[in-house]
């Protein structure tokens, strides 16, 4: 699979999208070159990714920190052996250490190839990754784009990136999952700079009072 880098890979994305979307070449005038977004590969990663679901990035933060204290290094081995009170003062609920436990087991089983997934293919390592118990599409998207630096994969079920596209494009309502899925196919082979790119818009927009309703 093509992977992402550094930011220069970022600026060629960004020269390949102005050039065929007149959407995408507004972003870029509007906001530059996104920012890469790096996070941490590995377990790590794809724990903090699991964490992030549907919290804040406050708050997600909060528990990845308490994370790292509790754990060092966090393994699979090591969340397997915490109890559940260990994780849940870490602030991780139910449904979370459930997931978070599956994705442990099924790495340490061999289930899951974690350590293969950035030699695969990318749908077959999407493929893999949805097998895991608490881990959905949205989630194995965001682990390959961010950690391990996928160059053509979207999240095309992200609420932001529905309501960036929306915006950036002028549309009555925000697309669904697969109305977005099938727009975003245009954007190929650099998807995930067209979402770094939407993602950007989304918040330059948030931040001026007003420009987005609710």
């Amino acid at each position: 699979m093509s992977v992402i880098a550094n930011e220069a890979d970022i600026q060629r994305g960004v020269d390949y999208l102005v050039t065929i979307c007149p959407h995408m070449k507004m972003i870029a005038e509007t906001c530059g070159a996104p920012p890469l977004r790096w996070r941490e590969h590995g377990f790590p990663g794809l724990v903090s990714t699991i964490t992030a679901q549907q919290l804040s990035v406050s708050s997600a933060t909060a528990i990845r920190n308490k994370l790292q204290a509790r754990f060092d290094p966090l393994t699979p081995e090591a969340l397997l052996a915490a109890s559940e009170a260990d994780l849940r003062a870490c602030g991780l609920s139910g449904p979370k250490i459930r997931a978070l436990r599956a994705l442990a087991e099924a790495i340490v089983s061999g289930a899951l190839p974690f350590e293969q997934l950035a030699d695969m293919p990318v749908e077959d390592a999407k493929a893999a990754m949805v097998k895991v118990h608490g881990i959905g599409p949205w989630t194995a998207e965001v682990y390959m784009m961010f950690c391990l630096g996928v160059q053509d994969i979207f999240a095309p079920a992200d609420l932001a990136l529905q309501e960036g596209a929306k915006l950036a494009m002028g549309l009555e309502a925000r697309p669904t999952a697969k109305q977005l899925d099938a727009i975003a196919n245009r954007w190929s082979p650099w998807r995930a700079v067209a979402a770094r790119m939407l993602w950007d818009y989304y918040g330059h927009l948030k931040r001026r009072q007003g420009v987005i309703s609710t």
